[in-house]
């Protein structure tokens, strides 16, 4: 399993990448950062350098996505959505391998 992209997640991310002029080599990269109050966070960024020994390549609802192995350990079945509501609108994150994550839901622990 990889990380799963929900239809509003991919639709926002297509979105970002045309209102900030990302180039079309450009994928989604989603890896693991050390801190955050759990402390494992979130990194998410538009790359455009993949290795084939480090990193595993996903294509869902027309967005590449880019997750290297190490981080794949934790992130494996994570499920990216688009949450909007009246309040707050912005990226969610379902992890299944996480133990405990902060309030917030943008740090985990493994």
């Amino acid at each position: 399993m990889a990380v799963i992209l929900t239809e509003k997640a991919a639709e926002q991310i297509k979105k970002f990448r045309v209102e900030n002029n990302c180039s079309d080599e450009s994928f989604l990269r989603i890896g693991v950062t050390g801190g955050g109050c759990s402390g494992l966070g979130y990194a998410i960024a538009f790359d455009e350098n993949f290795d084939d020994a480090k990193d595993s390549r996903y294509e869902q609802h027309g967005v590449a996505v880019v997750v290297d192995k190490k981080s794949a350990l934790y992130l494996d079945g994570l499920k990216i959505d688009w949450y909007q509501s009246f309040e707050k609108q912005g990226f969610t994150f379902d992890n299944p391998n996480a133990v405990k994550t902060c309030g917030c839901g943008s740090s985990f622990q493994a």
